[in-house]
């Protein structure tokens, strides 16, 4: 059996961090995971609202380093608990429980992917990535996506193809 989901998504507020009467730091947040396709007549996508909750030291560096807008990956796994609220009503909670979270956005919010990562295994241990920019060799992001064209037809000649 497999539980492993990955996600990319923006945070749709500041991290939450909060200690268990045992003092394990555990945090909360929610990621906007925009939808592969657009609905109905309009161009806008819709977005998921996924929660996440990090625990350990994983969930003290999401705490001091992630922040509201901030492009984020999270690789985790599935869990869905319940309980019974206040009116005896069973409640039913599905979050992503993350063990890697990696940071994909400067912390001056710019819109350059960073190598940085904090990565936690099972246990909570920590291991931390240096970073490094994407934005090599001078010049603006722009000029060096080869993407930028976003979907739009491109001029290859048949001698450029490998077959």
């Amino acid at each position: 059996m497999l539980n492993r989901v990955i996600l990319i998504g923006r945070l749709t507020r500041d991290p939450e961090l909060r200690y268990t009467p045992a003092g394990v730091a555990v945090t909360q947040f929610t990621l906007a995971v925009d939808r592969p396709f657009t609905s109905g007549g309009s161009k806008e996508r819709e977005a998921d609202f996924i929660n996440i909750v990090t625990w350990r030291q994983l969930a003290e560096t999401c705490a001091n380093y992630l922040r509201k807008g901030r492009l984020t990956a999270v690789e985790g796994r599935i869990q869905v608990r319940n309980y019974d609220n206040n009116e005896g009503k069973r409640v039913y909670v599905t979050e992503v429980i993350a063990d890697n979270v990696r940071f994909l956005e400067s912390s001056g919010g710019g819109n350059r992917e960073e190598g940085g990562s904090s990565n936690a295994n099972a246990g909570g241990g920590y291991s931390g990535g240096g970073s490094g920019s994407s934005n090599r060799g001078g010049g603006s992001r722009e000029q060096q996506d080869p993407f930028i064209d976003d979907g739009k037809p491109i001029d290859i000649s048949d001698d450029d193809l490998p077959f």
